[in-house]
């Protein structure tokens, strides 16, 4: 209930803030303007080395697409709801970025574009003139709604990780009263922190995406894997096993030609993601962990319990 009225409060929000571009950007596109639609389909500039990036900035628009799967426990019926839920929001959210794609060439070069260091507002500034002052607070509360939808599904990844015995125990209690799973939600918390203090956002993306897709590629593979192994398991989504076998090759021919394109980046984030190797031996695979470290991990874990005021989730 309570995520219900946030939600419902967070799309108040955006309603009232989209209000004037509602008015403006459907006109933009038959207001006549088309030169800068001129070889809108050129592919001689179109360099290999670039198309990583650009797969990973497009997806990441995209980014939402596959965080309903992360909460299924929180859905009512999710056999009908999470399919015709993924279906039609993408339609939505398609149409949408095309409009407003469509919209910004119509007012702007491909030069301006690339220039700017904030589209949306250079993009206000040439068509509503001193409105533009106030688009920086329609972004802000277009990323409130996202960030909302961000915590509420990774939370609840972690909650199941950690409910799986992959990550500390805690992380898979509630709090008393909420019943919602607060160390989860917290723990996101200094961890995106320490993200914004990278800086530049393409470096960012190149290396973060590079992760992302790997084992995207590798979890689709493994459906691919287990639909042939285990032909009787139970599957209440079910695709044909063309789909995940071409989006895998899609996923792994990005990522190998990341390593190409921009082998710094992806290179640290290689390296951050071996890290978890280590990690998964001695805190994991390792069942005879030694007494004072259990011994440390159990106060902690009471520590954070009091502080938190969070039970096991099947108390």
């Amino acid at each position: 209930t309570c995520v219900l009225k946030f939600a419902v409060m967070s799309r108040k929000l955006k309603a009232v803030s989209a209000y004037y571009y509602a008015n403006h950007l459907p006109l933009v596109p038959f207001a006549g303007e088309t030169k800068n639609f001129e070889n809108a389909f050129e592919v001689n500039t179109i360099h290999l080395s670039g198309l990583p990036l650009a797969f990973y900035s497009g997806m990441f628009a995209y980014a939402g697409w596959f965080y309903l799967n992360f909460v299924t426990e929180e859905v009512e019926n999710p056999e009908r709801t999470v399919p015709l839920a993924i279906c039609i929001s993408m339609v939505i959210v398609m149409i949408c970025y095309t409009m407003t794609n469509v919209a910004y060439y119509t007012v702007m070069s491909a030069e301006e574009l690339l220039a700017s260091d904030a589209v949306a507002v250079t993009f206000a500034e040439k068509l509503m003139g001193n409105f533009s002052v106030a688009v920086p607070v329609f972004v802000a509360l277009s990323c409130f709604g996202s960030m909302n939808g961000c915590l509420f599904a990774i939370s609840r990844m972690f909650f199941v990780a950690s409910r799986e015995g992959q990550l500390p125990e805690v992380l898979s209690m509630i709090h008393i009263r909420r019943h919602t799973p607060l160390p989860a939600v917290i723990v996101l918390y200094p961890i995106t922190l320490l993200i914004l203090f990278l800086g530049d956002i393409y470096s960012l993306l190149n290396f973060m995406s590079f992760l992302r897709w790997l084992f995207i590629g590798v979890a689709v593979i493994g459906l691919i894997y287990m639909r042939y192994t285990r032909p009787d398991m139970p599957r209440p989504f079910k695709v044909p096993i063309f789909i995940p076998a071409v989006f895998s090759l899609t996923c792994f021919f990005m990522v190998f030609l990341s390593l190409y394109s921009d082998p710094i980046n992806t290179g640290i984030g290689f390296a951050i993601s071996l890290t978890g190797i280590p990690a998964y031996y001695i805190f994991i695979h390792c069942e005879r962990k030694p007494k004072w470290f259990q011994k440390l991990s159990d106060s902690v874990n009471r520590s954070l319990q009091i502080i938190l005021e969070v039970v096991p989730a099947d108390q």
